[in-house]
């Protein structure tokens, strides 16, 4: 997984290529109306039990990898 600054520099190089002024203004106002990181979010009953339930399954091991999943859902999706 790419750590934040890693995701931060590309952004940047990639913002830094843009010359559409249009697609900046809107990008711009996408940015500053995000939510900040301090802020604090609350998680309902099930949210919570949910989170419970695969913090248990990384401990026990149940896990599975993106490749399979994805192999999964491919598999479950030509099967419809």
């Amino acid at each position: 997984m790419a750590t934040i600054d890693k995701i931060r520099t590309g952004l940047i190089d990639k913002i830094l290529s843009i010359n559409n002024k249009d697609f900046l203004e809107a990008l711009d106002k996408l940015v500053s109306s995000s939510k900040s990181e301090s802020e604090i979010v609350k998680l309902t009953k099930e949210q919570k039990t949910m989170l419970e339930m695969s913090i248990n399954d990384i401990k026990s091991g149940k896990l599975i990898s993106q490749d399979a999943m994805n192999k999964r859902n491919q598999e479950w999706l030509n099967a419809i």
